[in-house]
């Protein structure tokens, strides 16, 4: 079985993010890139599918600027087999990133595709369950285990309720929650391995071709205000009284 993994590059969940002065976007000049967490806990699940016999070969793909092959190259040399960069240099939502990806699968034909649940940038949650629509596949969604036997996965995932586990037939769309697992750490020799491992770069126009590109379109970008300072009361009274002067209730 080939297991298709797909990422983002994303600023370093450590940075403190800066909207740029005209609040045209995201300031990313000098500033740490890396793999989305939830997509670093999707390669850590497809290894460990790999290694424990049931995948024959690992596939990631991103759809990205031309640097992202560096994290398309930290992918590898945790494990991967082979890259895909989808090249774009301009930013992607959701339902074309789901169109694009689309073409890889049908490409690649894998028999399972596991994605992170959302991306810690724009936090949408939106192109596993958009792929798997597309792709007319099952999907399990926010799951925090995962099972494989041959032609069927279980899938334990994460409800309002609790936990529910599912049943879903292969090949389907897996995406994955933080308690999945816990993602490796790259070895420097494992680095240097992945530099001779195969990525093909290919143009997202190839992907999406016919893709009625009718997108939103972001006008500003804000940073949250700043938390106020609390105030000290000194009994409920006053507290109410407080609320009330803030018309809170």
């Amino acid at each position: 079985m080939k297991i298709l993994v797909a990422i983002k590059r994303v600023v370093d969940f450590n940075v403190r993010v800066q909207v740029k002065p005209d609040g045209s976007g995201v300031a990313t000049d000098g500033v740490k890139m890396s793999i989305n967490p939830f997509d670093e806990i999707a390669i850590e699940e497809a290894l460990r599918i790999k290694e424990a016999g049931k995948a024959d070969e690992i596939v990631v793909v991103t759809i990205g600027v031309n640097d992202a092959q560096q994290q398309l190259r930290t992918a590898l040399a945790m494990g991967a087999d082979r890259a895909i960069l989808v090249e774009s240099e301009s930013e992607i939502q959701s339902l074309k990133a789901a169109h694009s990806l689309l073409h890889i699968v049908e490409k690649e034909q894998p028999g399972l595709v596991i994605m992170g649940k959302q991306a810690i940038d724009d936090d949408n949650n939106q192109t596993p369950q958009m792929l798997a629509t597309l792709w007319k596949r099952p999907q399990a969604t926010f799951v925090s285990k995962l099972e494989i036997n041959e032609d069927k996965a279980l899938a334990t995932r994460e409800i309002d309720a609790g936990l529910e586990t599912i049943e879903i037939k292969l090949p389907a769309l897996v995406s994955t929650d933080l308690r999945l697992n816990e993602p490796r750490f790259v070895k420097l020799p494992d680095i240097m391995k992945a530099k001779r491992k195969p990525l093909d770069v290919i143009n997202i126009d190839e992907t999406v071709t016919g893709f009625d590109d009718k997108e939103l379109n972001i006008e500003n970008y804000e940073s949250p205000q700043p938390r106020q300072k609390g105030v000290m009361v000194e009994s409920v009274d006053e507290l109410v009284a407080a609320l009330k002067e803030k018309g809170l209730v």
